[in-house]
């Protein structure tokens, strides 16, 4: 075996591997798992984290590198319930920057969210310089006054203009970027997902987030300026974008969303 390596002396040939191998890499010999001649690995992992005894490793996903999963106290459904509900779009935040070591947690943990076969291929842009972002509100607002959806947009930008608010990155002190190769047909899909992932965790850290959309919508625009304005390399484009900060005030209550509509067939 080239990629795939099985310590036969701890494999108890249960085939869980085999069964959960979302691309059917492995098979059962004799000694136990075996690789499938010319089958592609997507480096999922699953069939190290699934192991019972430790027996399998694959050097796309090294079993050296995995985390035991029995170290760590599972939530139960009432707190899973909370956490989840508990996420708010932040749009007041603090006058205070996030330390790179907190924005570098975020983005690991955003590089770990599933995609589609495994496929990840998401990179990010840090913005800690607050005068970035304010250029990219101008520039995102300047965009929206000639959009063919100016009369739609007409709130946003009169309070942008005439007030003074910051209604694009809401004041944020940092902006998060998920960016893909050009041709990546996963890129705005695993971007979401990363991102998402990104959202949920930060609160832990005391961090508020929201999704960037209208200058997300401005960067989506062909030949959007927005690529030279924040260095995109030549060949990515830019798949979405989240605000980051801490937050202003304390949401006090899990707020409801429209009832259930769900049907059983």
């Amino acid at each position: 075996m080239d990629l795939i390596t099985v310590n036969e002396e701890k494999c108890i040939k249960c085939g869980q591997c085999i069964k959960e191998c979302p691309v059917y890499v492995l098979k059962m010999g004799e000694n136990g798992p075996e690789e499938i001649t010319n089958a592609t690995c997507i480096a999922c992992g699953h069939c190290v984290a699934i192991c019972p005894s430790d027996a399998i490793d694959n050097k796309k996903a090294p079993l050296a590198q995995q985390v035991d999963a029995k170290d760590f106290p599972k939530l139960n459904a009432k707190q899973a319930e909370h956490f989840l509900r508990e996420r708010r779009s932040i749009r007041n935040y603090q006058d205070k920057s996030v330390s790179r070591e907190k924005l570098t947690k975020l983005v690991n943990i955003a590089r770990l969210a599933p995609t589609g076969s495994n496929s990840q291929g998401i990179s990010y842009v840090v913005v800690e310089d607050k005068q970035l972002i304010e250029k990219a509100a101008e520039l995102t607002i300047q965009m929206m006054e000639h959009s063919p959806l100016k009369n739609v947009l007409k709130g946003i930008i009169e309070v942008f203009r005439k007030d003074g608010v910051d209604s694009i990155f809401r004041g944020a002190p940092n902006l998060i970027i998920a960016t893909a190769n050009k041709d990546f047909s996963n890129g705005r899909a695993n971007s979401i997902s990363s991102l998402t992932y990104l959202e949920l965790f930060a609160p832990s850290l005391g961090l508020g987030t929201c999704w960037a959309g209208f200058f997300e919508y401005c960067a989506s625009i062909k030949n959007s300026p927005m690529h030279k304005l924040f260095k995109i390399p030549e060949g990515k484009t830019i798949t979405a974008a989240v605000m980051v900060g801490y937050p202003k005030y304390n949401y006090k209550k899990l707020v409801d969303r429209n009832p259930l509509e769900v049907t059983f067939i």
